[in-house]
């Protein structure tokens, strides 16, 4: 039996964000994008996907995907066939980074959430490139359509977040950790812990990409999870 892939979309995105994934990955098994505009707490989040994913599937996600996976993962781990976490973060956030939140939250409810997205998602965090911008663009306006409101809930989830360390040493499905060699938000060395902390976890770092590998190089991401689903 083909298991069905679910996709959790990063950070105030949606199904673009994947759109190679799911024009490639969905010839060959039923694709579903997860919703992460749903629930004010990262574990509310999984409560509600929980009720609507698969009976059993494989995960994935990147960026606040990923922190939304790790807790679906937490909760029914029998549900989960495989795992593949991209340039995200295990751990919760540091005081400091909780508190860095509050300002944009304050921006976002004023009407400056253009502004604010480009505070949150600065080019520096994508690989250096022509193309930089113009991704860029299209992820500003993923953030327009959905809106200030989301914004401040998602940043509420991020703050309130608990720490998945102890999930990831008891997950047991084939796991690929991916991320960016450029990806100043969630650095290489973070995945590098992750995988350390995951029994027979592979980790993947891709040259050309930065924070957001599935649009920087959305070829080699595809490759690379039809590789993991083929395990």
């Amino acid at each position: 039996m083909i298991e069905p892939l679910v996709l959790v979309p990063g950070m105030m995105c949606d199904a673009r964000l994947y759109e190679h994934q799911l024009l490639h990955l969905s010839r060959e098994r039923a694709v579903t994008i997860a919703p992460v505009t749903q629930g004010d707490r990262i574990e509310d989040i999984a409560a509600l996907l929980l009720d609507q994913l698969p009976a059993r599937f494989a995960l994935a996600g990147l960026s606040m995907g990923g922190i939304v996976a790790m807790e679906l993962i937490r909760r029914a781990p029998d549900r989960v066939t495989r795992l593949c976490l991209m340039d995200t973060e295990a751990m919760a956030d540091t005081p400091h980074i909780a508190a860095a939140r509050e300002p944009m939250i304050v921006g976002a409810k004023a009407g400056r959430l253009d502004e604010v997205m480009r505070q949150a998602m600065q080019p520096e965090f994508l690989a250096p490139g022509p193309q930089r911008m113009a991704i860029l663009d299209r992820v500003y306006q993923m953030a327009r359509d959905l809106g200030p409101d989301l914004f401040e809930r998602q940043s509420r989830a991020l703050q309130r977040r608990p720490d998945q360390q102890s999930t990831l040493r008891k997950i047991k499905v084939p796991t690929l950790i991916l991320c960016g060699a450029h990806d100043a938000l969630t650095p290489v060395k973070r995945h590098t812990f992750m995988a350390e902390l995951i029994p027979g976890a592979h980790l993947q770092v891709i040259e050309g990409a930065g924070h957001l590998p599935v649009l920087e190089t959305p070829e080699i991401v595809t490759q690379a999870l039809r590789d993991w689903l083929a395990l």
